[in-house]
């Protein structure tokens, strides 16, 4: 569901559809110290286009600077009718919802409920067996060094043997929790609990939305909305119950590094395989809002955010707890990345909340693979992240420059949308049908 370091879809010659939305306070004067808004909608039109003529079907994004917001979307939502897409579709997230999930985890760590430090077996004691279940802790589901692997590749099987079967076997399946995490701790262990660096897994927050259902009471997702959700003042965001999705929103479209030629949609699918690991559905200004209240002090505490975005070396990220933090040239941002089949997303936001992006895209794992089954990189790497790193950092040098250097810090330092735990993962070895 983690979108992972290489950004990037593919795909031939698309009709450009631009849509764009720049809303600013009646006098757009200075804004105290820091100055005028660096919000500069052609440039960040530009380079939404730029992604869609990339070879992405369709992008759409929200970007804020204090009070001032810029949403705008460039391609299509279906490849068939040509339908455009825009701005404020609602779109499935993947692993965002891992943040949703951990602060109603915080919000009973708050009322005395839970201890970030106690053992998961005093909550659930039957749900991990033996030893194991009192060596992990709630913290350690939530940093991902549990050392419990990922159940994706027991729920969808036939991607272990390079055939995409599977996904469309399972597409309206609806799986129990309790069966996912025992895929996952069927699966090898990746290290033992609370080592360092620690490995991502899906199967700790699904563990994570039981646990928050046995201490509350509550089925998760009626948690989640109440508390999280409406908290946030979210408009346009729900975990899903039925395999399709509610307003309006694109087809999603998966490639799965070319077995599935030409690219399927995805976009109605049981997402209960994903659970409180990643099936938020939400729009992109939805997601700013979110992080904007979480980081603002308006869905958890201040020692609960402390918490929070305290960060151990987790696959390559400096995870926290549902939240990794991402280091730029202008500063440090906060958020997560999500990736599930034919959609991804990215939300980032600096640690004060004014400076926010959130961006989307409906197709998925489009790159060709080489001899060894890695992906190599597609031109819409390039200009993906550069549209991300120009909407966060717009006055950095970096932001404009066209050097191979230039494009190559931008890529190492921003999440990528195709190699995800949740979507499977990248093959060993090129995959044959």
């Amino acid at each position: 569901m983690r979108i992972a370091r290489l950004l990037g879809t593919i795909l031939g010659t698309t009709l450009l559809t631009t849509t764009v939305v720049l809303t600013q306070p009646a006098t757009a004067g200075p804004r105290g110290p820091e100055g005028p808004t660096s919000l500069d909608g052609t440039a960040l039109r530009d380079a939404l286009d730029a992604v869609h003529e990339a070879g992405m079907y369709g992008v759409f994004s929200s970007v804020r600077d204090g009070d001032e917001r810029w949403t705008g979307a460039a391609g299509v939502a279906d490849v068939d009718t040509g339908r455009p897409v825009t701005p404020g579709m609602r779109q499935r997230v993947g692993s965002i919802s891992k943040t949703f999930t951990a602060v109603g985890l915080l919000q009973q760590v708050e009322r005395g409920r839970i201890r970030l430090d106690a053992p998961v077996s005093d909550y659930l004691p039957d749900l991990i067996p033996g030893e194991r279940g009192r060596q992990v802790t709630v913290r350690m589901l939530l940093n991902h060094t549990s050392g419990i692997g990922d159940y994706v590749a027991g729920a969808f099987p036939s991607l272990t043997r390079g055939s995409t079967a599977s996904l469309d076997e399972e597409r309206f399946r609806s799986v129990r929790p309790r069966e996912l995490v025992r895929l996952g701790l069927k699966a090898p262990a990746t290290g033992r609990p609370g080592s360092v660096p620690g490995t991502y897994s899906n199967t700790n927050y699904v563990i994570a939305g039981l646990l928050l259902e046995k201490v509350t009471g509550q089925n998760a997702y009626t948690y989640l909305t109440r508390n999280v959700i409406d908290r946030a003042g979210l408009r346009h965001t729900y975990l899903p119950r039925t395999p399709f999705i509610k307003g309006p929103h694109p087809r999603m479209y998966e490639s799965y590094y070319g077995l599935i030629d030409p690219p399927r949609d995805y976009s109605v699918y049981d997402m209960s395989w994903a659970y409180t690991a990643g099936s938020v559905v939400s729009t992109t200004d939805d997601l700013n809002r979110f992080y904007r209240a979480l980081l603002g002090g308006k869905l958890v505490g201040e020692a609960s955010l402390d918490e929070m975005t305290r960060t151990v070396p987790v696959s390559g990220m400096d995870y926290g707890l549902g939240i990794y933090a991402l280091d730029l040239s202008c500063g440090r941002f906060w958020g997560h990345d999500g990736a599930v089949f034919g959609a991804g997303t990215i939300a980032l936001s600096s640690r004060d909340g004014k400076r926010q992006m959130a961006v989307a895209q409906n197709l998925m794992k489009y790159q060709e693979l080489d001899e060894k089954g890695v992906p190599q990189a597609h031109p819409i790497d390039d200009a993906l992240g550069a549209y991300v790193f120009g909407a966060l950092c717009p006055d950095a040098p970096e932001a404009g420059a066209a050097s191979p250097e230039a494009r190559g810090e931008r890529l190492t330092l921003l999440p990528r949308i195709d190699d995800s735990p949740l979507t499977g993962g990248v093959p060993a070895g090129r995959p044959s049908v």
